[in-house]
């Protein structure tokens, strides 16, 4: 009998009770605007940033809007404006092009690996040509950080961290989005918490963040911050720094509190998955699953595999197969974009160059959602679903190949 998975690879878990909790006492006082307090009362929002700034062992934390407004936040505080150029990586989403364009920036494309990182050879060859890197740690692939920081100290060039896929991770023992001037998280539902929009900004440059706080749209109230830098810090920097709102307000602040304080075990959960598909596809001839070094503390809320050098209608009854079997897979190979998948050649907005060795991997790369919802055995019949779809495909491909 053919094996149908029945599951929604869009279903998160529900909201934790005690987020619900927190959230009604919100919205029965009414005060949602994080500068709206009551007597001695410190906000929702104010505490989330002073507790997530411990937990990544940042000095200052900033809650804002989304992810993207967090990347696009950090740019602006690093002085990076019309005309300037942005490194950034060829395998990412939009929204991290989108983040140079929207502050008037043109994005400069670098390579990915097999394993799904960006490539540092490549890098090494275009630093001279940015002073910023937002860095795309793209669907949870952590590369070398400490060789990436010192070739990019060693250039001068500025790294921002787009930790939308790496909150709670870890390279070398040191958190996702502590190496760079500023880490950028995201809160959108299908993050590691979910607010269902928001974003978080760490970082230790006491300047920078003020810039970050006030483009915000705190206009004076900055000393109602918890992790932010000394009130003397902003003295000059809120003549200069413009008002471009996006702030978190006090009901998103108060929904994801509690769910950073069950992100260990939430990582640990998604990554058991993971292994189990990891398991359950390793030896399948015409797959190649990306390597983990062991310095790399990833945590998986995703899946991905490569089928490289596929035929591209092979790499379709793949995915058609799983389909007829319930299990969606995303192809950064397609000729369209579609959905949340696109690539550096579908952001028309920004020029682009060929990049023929990233093509290769961009054609391979497979993607699938991994939520919480899953059980252990779901991820196993999952395995056996892609592995039998590959398995049936690679044959018809040798065999169509010795006719």
């Amino acid at each position: 009998m053919t094996e149908i998975f029945t599951g929604d690879f869009t279903q998160q878990e529900p909201i934790p009770q005690a987020s619900i909790e927190a959230a009604m006492a919100v919205l029965n006082h009414g005060r949602l605007h994080r500068y709206n307090t009551a007597g001695e009362e410190i906000a929702e929002t104010a505490l989330l940033e002073e507790e997530f700034a411990a937990q990544t062992g940042a000095q200052f934390c900033l809650a804002v809007a989304s992810g993207g407004y967090a990347m696009t936040t950090a740019l602006r505080a690093c002085g990076i404006g019309h005309g300037d150029t942005v490194l950034t990586n060829a395998f990412t989403l939009a929204p991290v092009p989108g983040a140079i364009a929207a502050v008037g920036a043109t994005p400069i494309y670098v390579g990915v690996t097999e394993n799904l990182v960006i490539d540092l050879d490549d890098l090494k060859s275009k630093l001279d040509q940015a002073r910023v890197l937002l860095l795309s740690h793209m669907r949870g692939h952590i590369c070398d950080m400490d060789l990436l920081m010192d070739m990019c100290n060693a250039a001068g060039v500025t790294v921002i961290e787009d930790c939308a896929h790496t909150m709670g991770a870890t390279w070398n023992g040191t958190p996702s989005g502590r190496f760079g001037k500023f880490g950028c998280y995201s809160c959108q539902t299908y993050k590691h918490v979910n607010s269902g929009e928001g974003g978080l900004l760490i970082g230790d440059d006491p300047e920078a963040m003020a810039r970050a706080i006030m483009l915000s749209g705190s206009y004076m109230l900055f000393e109602r911050h918890r992790a932010a830098p000394p009130p003397e810090t902003f003295a000059q920097i809120k003549y200069e720094t413009p008002n471009i709102s996006g702030r978190m307000d006090n009901l998103r602040a108060a929904i994801l509190r509690p769910q950073l304080a069950d992100l260990p075990a939430q990582c640990e959960r998604w990554n058991a998955r993971y292994r189990i598909l990891e398991d359950g596809l390793r030896d399948t001839a015409g797959l190649t699953l990306p390597h983990r070094p062991q310095q790399e503390g990833f945590v998986a809320s995703s899946f991905q595999f490569l089928l490289l050098d596929w035929p591209a209608e092979a790499v379709q009854k793949v995915l058609d197969r799983c389909r007829a079997r319930g299990v969606e897979l995303k192809w950064f190979g397609g000729a369209e974009p579609s959905g949340f998948t696109s690539r550096y050649d579908s952001w028309r907005y920004a020029a682009s160059h060929p990049m023929p060795a990233s093509d290769r991997i961009l054609a391979g790369i497979i993607d699938m959602r991994l939520p919480l919802t899953f059980s252990a055995e779901d991820c196993a019949l999952i395995g056996r679903v892609i592995k039998s779809a590959i398995s049936t495909t690679w044959q018809e491909i040798n065999d169509s190949s010795n006719t």
